[in-house]
């Protein structure tokens, strides 16, 4: 594990915290939260700046279009955008982080140059079809079906919690292509154009309030066999390069962030006088050692993709199980120094406590990470 940065590193920070400098108080102001379609030209605006000044697709390899830089160059990237309160990935989160560095791993020569300069550019936003309302956590149990039927699959079925959906030009998506094979053999990835006939979108609310999941019901969708990443049913293996991405470093502002809100919160707290509770500053003392620590395993996890070549192991499930914890706990947290006002709605922390809520489901619930984590880090043999 290499915890330092080379001076080459170094001056590329400093190179990206002047271009941030410039271009951040140029931004237009962000649309509310509900304005899905506005937030959705927001977010392509910023995507089109960073491709612009060349910081698109930062650590995608150069034949798919990015800049072929480190994982230690794109931690610092995450790092410094963090930190200078950069607009995050927002609607193009799938495109980015899971569709498209999937497609530069696995899929074709043609399938990248039909789909990832799109993504780089700020063009096209991409969803995520995976979950089904019977098939969430144990994801392989997915029932929606595709066949062939000359040079398109037809696909019926339904998913769940379908990120930006609503907003998407593409879906990442996962069919059963052979109803007689295990479950996990039978699987094949999908990339379905979402203004095909047949097709459904059903906005979800969640509990914090906002609409950035849907239900998505597919009666009969014409998907050509052309656009299937991979083998038919070799979608499993297809899918955990996806999920490695995914629970590699797509959390890793996020650290960043929680370090600033531990920071306001004991700010707060010498304001609002709950500092002289002795109880609550062990607390946040606490998970300060906390996210110093997610931080340093982040840096770990970033040294083992370098030597990997660039995909995330099995070690992002330890991250992302710890992170989803220390987040619920940081925001139980919040609510404390908040006292009363943690009721208020309107409060920024009260809204990031009930999203907290879904970070031990999301991405892998933590009982899947446990699992993960028990099989494949620790060789623990498999549950019955």
């Amino acid at each position: 594990m290499d915890l330092s940065y080379s001076v080459e590193d170094e001056e590329f920070r400093a190179r990206l915290r002047e271009w941030l400098r410039e271009v951040l108080p140029g931004l237009p102001a962000k649309p509310s939260a509900d304005d899905w379609p506005g937030r959705r030209a927001y977010d392509l605006g910023w995507q089109r700046l960073l491709y612009g000044a060349g910081y698109a697709g930062l650590h995608w390899p150069v034949d798919a279009g990015g800049r072929g830089a480190t994982p230690t160059r794109h931690l610092i990237f995450l790092e410094e955008t963090e930190k200078a309160g950069a607009p995050y990935v927002g609607a193009n989160f799938v495109g980015l982080l899971h569709a498209g560095p999937t497609i530069a791993a696995e899929g074709s020569a043609r399938q990248r140059a039909r789909w990832l300069p799109p993504v780089l550019r700020g063009e096209e936003v991409w969803c995520q079809g995976f979950s089904e309302p019977d098939a969430g956590s144990d994801l392989a149990s997915l029932r929606t079906r595709a066949w062939r039927d000359g040079d398109d699959y037809v696909v019926t079925g339904s998913k769940i919690w379908t990120s930006h959906a609503e907003v998407a030009d593409w879906c990442e998506l996962l069919v059963r292509t052979d109803g007689d094979a295990p479950k996990h053999r039978g699987i094949t990835w999908l990339a379905m154009p979402m203004d095909a006939p047949g097709i459904t979108v059903r906005p979800l609310r969640t509990l914090a309030g906002s609409a950035e999941f849907a239900e998505v019901f597919l009666d009969e969708v014409r998907v050509p066999v052309a656009n299937r990443v991979g083998e038919e049913n070799d979608g499993w293996r297809v899918t955990m390069v996806t999920l490695s991405f995914e629970r590699g470093t797509a959390f890793v502002g996020e650290v960043v962030a929680c370090r600033r809100v531990l920071g306001e919160m004991a700010r707060e707290a010498r304001k609002n006088g709950r500092w002289d509770d002795a109880s609550l500053r062990r607390r946040l003392g606490r998970l300060n050692a906390e996210f110093r620590a997610l931080w340093r395993l982040t840096q770990w996890n970033v040294s083992e993709s370098e030597r990997g070549g660039g995909v995330p192991g099995v070690g992002g499930s330890v991250f992302k199980l710890r992170y989803s914890q220390a987040r619920q706990e940081l925001y139980d947290a919040a609510a404390e120094v908040l006292g009363p006002e943690a009721l208020d709605l309107g409060r920024e922390w009260t809204v990031d406590r009930l999203s907290s809520l879904s970070y031990t489901i999301a991405a892998g619930t933590s009982q899947i990470q446990r699992n993960i984590v028990a099989e494949r880090i620790l060789g623990l043999p498999k549950g019955r």
